[in-house]
């Protein structure tokens, strides 16, 4: 039987290895491409052809060969794939270029270690075949949504967004996505060693995919879509929070608003008033208003002071949140996954030197993480279910907060990344959530990118970057579930627990147990 399988899954190894440092170089380049493959540049190809290098120079290495392997690809993955955080560390953070270079260095040779361990356990427990790399691939992206408070970005199924694959996402997710990009990937590389038993498998799943983009989940309610503006006010972000700048910042708002109240609703982005509260009642009461007189529903970002948890808790409470008032409309959300260095500060007193120019900024002051279970914003009878900003990242949270909605909205201020691919891609984001939930998203921005999603993960309108506009649309509620609505990631993170447990049953004789290669 052992015999059977090993013949089954290819795991005779008759090449002869190459020097470690070509390994090493190939597999730098390799992570170093793949940002490429998402937006703003979409050579989704790029997405087989960068993990199918790494694949390929696994073969034969020993787990401690593979375990560094692994680290230079998830090096030149992170450092050229976030290269994007330069800009708010230097030109918003006021670090020194040199020190900001060197900082996303460490962060990733940090985050390159999940490919390291990935590919050490690789060549440590199991053997060399597509159905352990990709189901290995699989559980180390799902950790990056929770290591540390997780970090989920640059994964393979973003790359497929709006392209072919995504099909997958209604059904299982975009961890599903990412198993067959990766599946795909390897199976190129065998069948390019001669393997053709794996072109039977590819077209399998490329053909499940077809099947897959034939189904519908969600369907339109029977009832007048919802007429929505978006409120773009580009703000620039070094002016944002200056005290002096605060009152031309409303002043912004309430022209850019004045030709929209009438409307279903509006939206303006995060943090757009950027003022707690409590500071600034009678602004919020006569909007609220001016919204109620006009039959509007208003949804804005504010900060929010907690007077009653604060006094409880005998420590200030403060929260990034949504805030939605006006006409048949209440609601307020509370940012619940926060942004290290960028919503509060890790070991405040010992790393005070790191953004030495954010430490007096109000949107630094240590926000508080909202609770797990909140309510939806209700607009006009419909619950709006709410994301701030990177929260859009997290898939499963995503659809927690999405569960019985009719629209989903996202509010940020992506001008921290101005110029760079770091909007683009968190926009992707937004987009499969969009498609695994079966919503269409309202995604409002300081500076951009400003968008209508459909429920396919379609853009179907969106404003330009960097300009002060407004952007409308008229968007049909949705009713039903897919299948991720229902059950999260686990039918994939099952599916792939149980290749991994038959792979390492049925692991060779040779497998490298001891960090030394056998033959």
């Amino acid at each position: 039987m052992r015999n059977h399988f090993d013949r089954l899954l290819n795991l005779e190894q008759t090449d002869k290895a190459l020097p470690l440092i070509y390994p090493l170089l190939i597999s730098l380049g390799a992570g170093a491409l793949f940002s490429l493959a998402l937006a703003p540049f979409y050579w989704w190809w790029l997405a087989i052809l960068s993990p199918a290098l790494l694949y390929a120079c696994l073969r034969q290495r020993s787990a401690k060969h593979a375990f560094f392997i692994g680290w230079a690809y998830g090096l030149g993955l992170w450092f050229v794939g976030a290269f994007w955080l330069y800009t708010s560390i230097h030109v918003y953070g006021d670090t020194h270029a040199a020190l900001s270079v060197l900082m996303i260095f460490l962060m990733a040779l940090a985050m390159g270690l999940f490919s390291a361990l990935q590919t050490w356990l690789y060549r440590r427990f199991f053997p060399e075949t597509p159905l352990t790399f990709a189901p290995l691939w699989v559980f180390f992206e799902w950790a990056k949504t929770w290591v540390f408070t997780g970090f989920p970005w640059l994964f393979a199924g973003y790359a497929f967004t709006e392209r072919w694959l995504d099909a997958y996402a209604p059904l299982f997710g975009v961890f599903s996505v990412s198993f067959v990009v990766i599946l795909l990937a390897c199976a190129l590389v065998e069948i390019i060693r001669g393997r053709w038993f794996w072109s039977i498998p590819s077209v399998i799943l490329l053909l499940g995919a077809w099947g897959a983009a034939q189904l519908e989940f969600v369907s339109e309610k029977a009832e007048k879509p919802l007429s929505v503006s978006l409120i773009q006010g580009n703000i620039p972000q070094d002016l944002k929070w200056l005290t002096e700048y605060q009152d031309k910042t409303l002043i912004i708002y309430e022209n850019l608003s004045k030709s929209e109240w009438g409307r279903d609703l509006i939206v303006w982005p995060e943090s757009s008033i950027p003022m707690f509260q409590t500071d600034i009642q009678p602004f919020l009461l006569n909007m609220e208003l001016q919204a109620k007189r006009t039959g509007t529903a208003w949804v804005t970002g504010i900060p929010y002071f907690d007077v009653n948890q604060s006094i409880q808790n005998n420590n200030p409470m403060f929260y990034n949140s949504i805030m939605a008032s006006g006409s048949q409309s209440q609601g307020l959300y509370k940012k619940q996954r926060l942004v290290p260095f960028g919503e509060y500060i890790p070991l405040h007193g010992l790393l005070s030197w790191v953004l030495p120019a954010l430490q007096n900024d109000p949107s630094m002051s240590s926000f508080s993480r909202g609770p797990e279970q909140q309510s939806a914003l209700m607009i006009k009878q419909h619950p709006l279910a709410a994301a701030i900003c990177y929260e859009v990242a997290y898939p499963n949270l995503t659809r927690r907060n999405a569960q019985n909605s009719d629209f989903l909205v996202t509010v940020s201020n992506d001008a921290w990344f101005t110029g760079t691919a770091g909007p683009w891609q968190h926009l992707q984001m937004v987009q499969m959530r969009a498609k695994e939930n079966g919503r269409w998203f309202i995604r409002a921005t300081n500076t951009g990118v400003t968008a209508f999603i459909d429920h396919k993960g379609h853009i179907v309108k969106q404003a330009p970057q960097d300009v002060a506009t407004v952007l409308r649309g008229d968007l049909p509620a949705m009713q039903g579930h897919t299948w991720y609505s229902r059950l999260s990631d686990w039918p994939i993170l099952i599916f792939s627990g149980l290749l991994l447990l038959l792979g390492w049953f049925y692991r060779p004789r040779q497998i490298d147990v001891s960090f030394k290669s056998r033959r």
